[in-house]
């Protein structure tokens, strides 16, 4: 006979919890029904899930077992509920969103407000910060990255947007003055603004359409990892820069700033998005990663 789905849904607040105790004050729940539940769920399988006392709370080999399954079942019914709320519910809330500085002062700030102004329940709370957040464990709904590497965590989804590439722009300003470059090893010889702020000395690693790679020692004058603030710079005849080409359109279109060395870049990252599998996703959450595939794949 199959066990009461709510001793498997009392048991995975339990463990993900930490306690007994700890489950009570996050869900209401009585600590003597949650503890009857799992009781009756150890008897039911006839193995003990929990080791318990007065002092000590420890999860077994097969209750860790047993919680991965509970897990899926409550995905499951999360899944089947969020699916009705998908399609009747108008989307409202908060969404916690991690976003990297330069996406937050660039590609966000210019496709948030239309999104504001067609969903005015929902309240977007932005954390921007270059930092990897542990999107599970510090209640992220949704992390805006740029890495080399996507996540391989089974319990992440991810949705990519486009790979960004660098290139090395500056001022017509400045390469009147200082000279314009021929091939990379010509930047040794001039003013560089650096997003690295740990080593005077450094390298720039650039390759062409063909895979040629060249590295090249530089010594920057400016160095400070604001990619919006090396463009400001760059644009006001500071020097030259290495910026994702998603920064520099803008200065681009305006005049401020050219491409030097066209020829040769620098890969940045993939642009992607990544948010917990583990619950189904609350209308707000799930119009805003839409929103954003839609709008940040254009660009």
């Amino acid at each position: 006979m199959l066990t009461d789905l709510d001793d498997f849904y009392c048991f995975a607040l339990v463990v993900e919890h930490g306690g007994f105790s700890a489950a009570e004050r996050a869900t209401d729940i009585p600590k003597s029904k949650l503890s009857r539940r799992v009781y009756n769920l150890e008897e039911n399988l006839g193995v003990r899930l929990i080791q318990r006392s007065s002092r000590h709370f420890a999860v077994t080999e097969i209750g860790m077992n047993i919680y991965r399954h509970a897990q899926v079942m409550m995905n499951a019914a999360q899944a089947a509920h969020d699916l009705v709320d998908h399609l009747s519910i108008q989307p409202r809330g908060v969404i916690k969103v991690t976003v990297p500085v330069s996406i937050a002062q660039n590609e966000i700030a210019k496709i948030l407000p239309a999104f504001l102004k067609q969903y005015p329940e929902v309240k977007v709370q932005l954390i921007v910060s270059n930092r990897r957040f542990d999107v599970i464990n510090e209640g992220i709904d949704i992390a805006l990255r740029v890495r080399d590497n996507l996540d391989d965590d089974p319990s992440l989804v991810i949705r990519k947007f486009q790979r960004i590439e660098q290139h090395l722009f500056a001022s017509q300003a400045y390469l009147n003055e200082f000279g314009m470059l021929k091939k990379p090893e010509d930047l040794t010889e001039h003013r560089i603004l650096s997003m690295a702020d740990e080593h005077l000395e450094q390298q720039l690693v650039l390759h062409d359409d063909h895979n040629h790679h060249r590295k090249v020692k530089i010594n920057p004058v400016v160095m400070g990892s604001d990619l919006m603030m090396l463009a400001q710079l760059a644009s006001q005849n500071c020097g030259i820069a290495l910026l994702p080409d998603t920064i520099a359109c803008d200065y681009i279109k305006s005049g401020q700033l050219v491409r030097v060395l066209p020829e040769w870049k620098s890969p940045h990252g993939i642009f992607h998005a990544v948010y917990p599998s583990r619950r189904g996703l609350l209308p707000a959450v799930r119009v805003f990663i839409d929103y954003l595939v839609e709008h940040l794949s254009e660009h």
